[in-house]
């Protein structure tokens, strides 16, 4: 019984031992795409924002005195030239003080030539005298004020342009300096843009960027080179985005206010070559991030890089890559260095 047993062990064991290995793991099937093809393309590293035109300066108006708007003579979007009356206010009261004002001068006036000829004529003393003529010099000044006083019931503008926003209506009482217009000085234009929050820190000031507008036809439809000149330090509280301003190089002066722009920022320094991968591709390697690129075996080797910005459309690359390598474009977690993948091939064409 005991040899039996030790032959059916031995039988067992000789048959393990002749059993073949498990065939090797296949290959990871992987999805990947070629640097500088299609989406990943430098013109993909360009970020589009739209703009609309506005003057580079604009001015609010308002009276320089308080009072009842009676009349307003310009619409918004209308153009004005300089001297041009704009509205005025109810002038009674302001009529009323200037002639108050001028009668006191002209009684001070009299005043002070008869104390001239008692002076002249040594009745009274010299100190009298230069009493009388500090108050006609006060009462003069007074005078001027108040009829100045009553020229600003009359609201002009102080040089050409077009108003771009009206703040009040007839029947409507002012105080001084309260806005009443907003005007748009005929001169330099500019594109005002809103950057989102995600993207803002990577804008410098005096970055190129191209502007192109929406209406066909004419110098209108031509692309323009412009620079970003300003960044709002502070974000918008209802669409936390940064409002910016594009300068424009040769831009007509009378550009229509108010006409869409879009504005275009090609990422890196000029002429630097800047290419856009998608963010699956992206692994992170503690603070550096990386890309898994395919070598001519088809293992994954992993490679640091540099990245300009985060952006809807993917992260754009600064360094590390160049145009024709391939990188894996999904499933970066899943990867070890030197690791054979097995290629999926591309999606047909719809």
């Amino acid at each position: 019984m005991k040899s039996r047993l030790a032959l059916l062990l031995l039988a067992g064991a000789l048959a393990a031992c002749s059993e073949a290995p498990p065939p090797p793991a296949a290959p990871k099937l992987v999805r990947t795409l070629i640097v500088g093809a299609g989406a990943t393309a430098a013109d993909g590293a360009q970020r589009s924002y739209s703009g609309e035109v506005r003057a580079r300066i604009e001015t609010t108006l308002g009276f320089r005195v308080a009072g009842k708007i009676v009349e307003r003579r310009v619409d918004l979007g209308q153009a004005v030239k300089a001297g041009q009356v704009l509205a005025r206010l109810d002038p009674t009261d302001a009529g009323l003080q200037a002639t108050q004002a001028e009668a006191q001068r002209a009684l001070a006036a009299a005043d002070v030539a008869r104390y001239r000829d008692l002076k002249a004529k040594n009745y009274i003393s010299a100190s009298a005298l230069d009493a009388r003529e500090t108050a006609f010099k006060a009462a003069e000044a007074q005078a001027q004020l108040a009829k100045n006083q009553a020229s600003y019931t009359t609201l002009v503008a102080d040089r050409n342009g077009v108003i771009g926003q009206v703040l009040a209506e007839p029947g409507q009482v002012v105080s001084v300096g309260q806005a009443v217009f907003r005007l748009a000085p005929d001169g330099e234009r500019e594109i005002a843009v809103a950057l989102p929050e995600g993207e803002v820190s990577g804008f410098k000031l005096g970055q190129a960027a191209e502007v192109t507008f929406w209406a066909a036809g004419g110098a209108t439809g031509k692309p323009l080179t412009g620079r970003l000149r300003e960044i709002s330090p502070v974000a918008d509280p209802v669409t936390r985005t940064y409002a910016a301003r594009v300068s424009l190089k040769d831009a007509d002066p009378l550009l229509p206010l108010g006409m869409s722009a879009t504005v275009r920022f090609p990422s890196g320094a000029p002429g630097a070559s800047s290419l856009m991968v998608p963010l699956t591709a992206i692994f992170q390697k503690g603070n550096q991030p990386a890309v898994w690129k395919v070598g001519a075996d088809n293992t994954a080797n992993l490679q640091a890089i540099s990245i300009a910005a985060y952006t809807d459309g993917g992260a754009v690359v600064s360094g590390g890559l160049v145009g024709g390598e391939q990188i894996v474009a999904a499933g970066v977690n899943l990867l070890t260095s030197g690791e054979k993948l097995r290629i999926a091939p591309a999606a047909p064409a719809k």
